[in-house]
């Protein structure tokens, strides 16, 4: 799933080239809902393997506190913040990742309607062909029996295709800077 993760984490595209380590995509936007939500957590497997994942947080600021005392401190003394005229050795996603897990970003006043939040990736062939819709609404399904009555995602500002299939599936997008943040009221 780490792989996964990787291969999908540049809007979509392939990111090994772009990582020095091929597990920081996975550490931050996979890892932390494994060990933490594994209920919330529903994968999609074809004849080659798993090829594509959905991974969720019930109450997203209790989530963020507790990544805050127990999964970022160790992966921020293993990855140092990166100094800012280092731009020849960290690639830009590099540093935006390396960004978010020195300061990680809250879901603040976004939780208040939309307290769950999820992150999806499937491989290029498994997508367009309903699977990515299955996975969405077994997550869905899941905050909804746990009580949740909002969810919100995010996407790169770049990433038509995502923002696309969320719009398909219902989710309304606020206006927000370099990232496209998507909202569905689940009750």
């Amino acid at each position: 799933m780490y792989r996964i993760c990787l291969l999908t984490a540049d809007n979509g595209d392939d990111a090994t080239a772009l990582f020095r380590d091929p597990e920081l995509p996975g550490h931050l936007w996979l890892g932390p809902y494994l060990a933490f939500e594994p209920s919330l957590a529903f994968v999609a497997e074809d004849a080659g393997g798993i090829a594509g994942y959905v991974v969720a947080a019930l109450d997203s600021p209790a989530f963020e506190d507790l990544l805050e005392r127990e999964w970022w401190p160790p992966l921020r003394a293993r990855y140092p913040d990166p100094a800012q005229d280092s731009a020849d050795v960290v690639s830009e996603i590099e540093r935006i990742t390396l960004n978010h897990l020195h300061r990680p970003g809250r879901a603040g006043e976004l939780a208040d309607c939309f307290p769950s939040h999820l992150h999806i990736d499937l491989l290029p062939r498994i997508q367009g062909r309903g699977i990515g819709r299955q996975l969405m609404a077994a997550a869905i399904s899941g905050l909804r029996e746990r009580g949740s009555h909002g969810l919100h995602l995010m996407a790169g500002r770049e990433n038509e295709r995502a923002a696309g299939f969320y719009r398909h599936l219902g989710f309304d997008e606020l206006p927000h800077g370099y990232l496209r943040i998507f909202t569905m009221d689940l009750s």
